[in-house]
């Protein structure tokens, strides 16, 4: 049996679920994204929880290492390297030489990702200029004011900017400006590229750990914290044509 419940990015709904959970004795929580997976695993460190579509388990203090985690919290990563995007982005945009980083300073994950980048952008020469946002109405005027200082805009795998790419593409679309995102659904919800992992494929691998818990053959703290191997280059090809950007033919020849 499967107690399906979403929070709908409510941080209070997210306690009181996992609560509920606690109180009800399940056997196993799932827990997608980082917000989630933090909350429920204040509230029991005796519950296993299997976490997936989180980038940084040991900086989102969730485990002690990827390779050993030691408490009641194992799962898969979405983890990307900025550098995929970054590279991605100077084959689309060749000549660009800044970059703005738009995303949620709130996230831990976030932060991680965008410090990344930076250094990896510095390495490439790109200038880096910041645009940050603590919800989603702050996004519009956030991409807003990179609008005119930037040749195109990198967001990390942030759910505060996943949640609501639509408010990102009302304005960098009309501003013919590219945005490089972190995952698949944000490039189909209104961002140009991405090299993403298969999420479908994330939360199957999460759930052949789960079962391998459920069924006693492995406990949490000895699990390794899974990757996928396999990514891919996505291209919204809409969004292509609304910023009038030609991909090159040999990155269309293979992306999704």
């Amino acid at each position: 049996k499967i107690d399906q419940q979403n929070a709908q990015g409510d941080q209070s709904n997210l306690k009181t679920i996992s609560q509920r959970f606690v109180n009800d004795k399940v056997a196993l929580i799932y827990a997608l994204a980082t917000p989630a997976a933090q909350i429920v695993a204040n509230e029991t460190k005796d519950i296993p929880i299997v976490g997936s579509a989180i980038t940084d388990y040991v900086a989102a203090k969730l485990v002690k290492a990827n390779d050993k985690p030691g408490g009641n919290v194992t799962g898969t990563t979405n983890y990307m390297p900025a550098r995929r995007q970054i590279d991605l982005a100077l084959k689309l945009v060749p000549q660009a030489k800044t970059v703005g980083a738009l995303y949620n300073l709130g996230e831990v994950n976030s932060q991680m990702q965008v410090k990344e980048m930076k250094a990896y952008a510095a390495e490439k020469g790109l200038k880096v200029i910041e645009a940050t946002v603590t919800s989603v109405n702050d996004i519009q005027q956030a991409v807003q004011s990179l609008v005119g200082k930037v040749d195109f805009i990198y967001c990390p795998t942030d759910n505060t900017i996943a949640s609501a790419m639509a408010n990102v593409a009302k304005v960098a679309l009309p501003a013919k400006l590219p945005v490089i995102v972190g995952d698949e659904t944000m490039v189909k919800t209104g961002g140009l590229a991405g090299v993403s992992v298969d999420y479908y494929k994330l939360g199957f691998q999460a759930g052949l750990m789960a079962a391998d818990i459920l069924d006693g053959k492995a406990k949490p703290a000895d699990m390794p914290i899974q990757q996928q191997e396999n990514v891919a280059v996505v291209i919204n090809r809409e969004a292509a044509r609304a910023i009038g950007l030609n991909v090159p033919e040999e990155i269309m020849a293979t992306a999704k």
